[in-house]
């Protein structure tokens, strides 16, 4: 099977219609049976199956589960604003490391990377901050957008 992901001359992945449309089915239900996915998209449960793992392989898609980190004891959730001296890479590379550190973002505006992290409580994450992310070499300054309450969160991205 060729690959379902083409790319274009700027190396953009190009997804065609009916690989989009696997890829919404999952995004309602990443759980939704290949026979189902199949007869939504007009194919059969095989070439869905094929398409799917192609889909994979190519990372154009990921199938996880997940959590609300209320309920698995993760109490403070923050979205973290870095400017760095210097080599942005070195500390990019640092805060990818860190267990807690979901989302690492470089940015172009008044930060230089934007991070967001995912705590037990306040000490946790005033342990992340003031001894973990402050403390990397080239760290300039941070600036801290702690979540009070979460409105809205999909996964949606690219199908609507």
């Amino acid at each position: 099977m060729k690959d379902v992901a083409t790319r274009d001359r700027t190396g953009t992945p190009s997804i065609d219609s009916v690989s989009l449309a696997i890829i919404e089915q999952l995004q309602e239900d990443g759980r939704r049976p290949y026979a189902a996915i199949g007869k939504a998209v007009g194919l059969s449960e095989a070439a869905v199956r094929q398409r799917v793992q192609k889909l994979l392989d190519q990372g154009v898609m990921q199938i996880v589960a997940v959590t609300d980190p209320l309920t698995v004891g993760f109490r403070r959730q923050a979205m973290v604003g870095i400017n760095v001296e210097g080599d942005l890479d070195p500390v990019a590379d640092a805060l990818t490391a860190m267990e807690e550190v979901e989302y690492v973002v470089m940015t172009a505006g008044s930060f230089d990377l934007l991070i967001e992290i995912v705590c037990e409580d306040d000490d946790h994450l005033l342990e992340m901050i003031n001894k973990r992310i402050r403390t990397l070499p080239g760290v300039r300054t941070t600036e801290s957008f702690v979540y009070l309450k979460l409105r809205k969160q999909t996964y949606t991205w690219g199908t609507r």
